[in-house]
């Protein structure tokens, strides 16, 4: 059965290192933790029981409770398929970048790299072209005649 625990949102994957050693130690009859980029502040583990899943996160810090009842694996499903996005940029388009150091800074798209889910640009606003490798979803494409 699949249970969640409520934890500190941004510690989940700390949680989890803990929870993955203290099943070994104990060799708990948990079979599987999952953390999920799209669950913030929530914990998925599959326990026999719920006596289990609660004696599994006793003395655990950032776990703050376990929800009472189980959940059934259609709930989750989606947590579990990756789906691969879809790519609407095109080598020489002019774009935002919008996360990291370079965020707020303008850039022509060199190359895509579809597999890796990265796109290479080089900024515009600079004496000296740079080229920078960013992941796909940190630019957004500006309309065309704003620069």
């Amino acid at each position: 059965m699949l249970y969640a625990y409520r934890v500190t949102a941004g510690q989940e994957n700390i949680v989890a290192d803990l929870l993955s050693e203290k099943i070994r130690k104990t060799k708990s009859q948990v079979s599987a933790l999952l953390v999920s980029s799209r669950l913030k502040g929530y914990l998925i583990v599959e326990s026999p029981d719920e006596v289990e899943a609660k004696k599994l996160v006793t003395n655990v810090p950032h776990v703050k409770s376990v929800l009472n009842k189980p959940i059934a694996f259609d709930e989750i499903k989606e947590l579990l398929e990756s789906k691969p996005q879809e790519v609407l940029l095109n080598k020489g388009d002019l774009v935002e970048i919008t996360g990291g150091p370079f965020k707020g800074e303008k850039a022509k798209v060199v190359r895509i790299d579809n597999d890796k889910e990265e796109v290479t640009v080089e900024l515009v606003e600079v004496a000296v072209p740079i080229p920078v490798t960013l992941k796909l979803n940190t630019v957004k494409v500006l309309p065309s005649g704003a620069q």
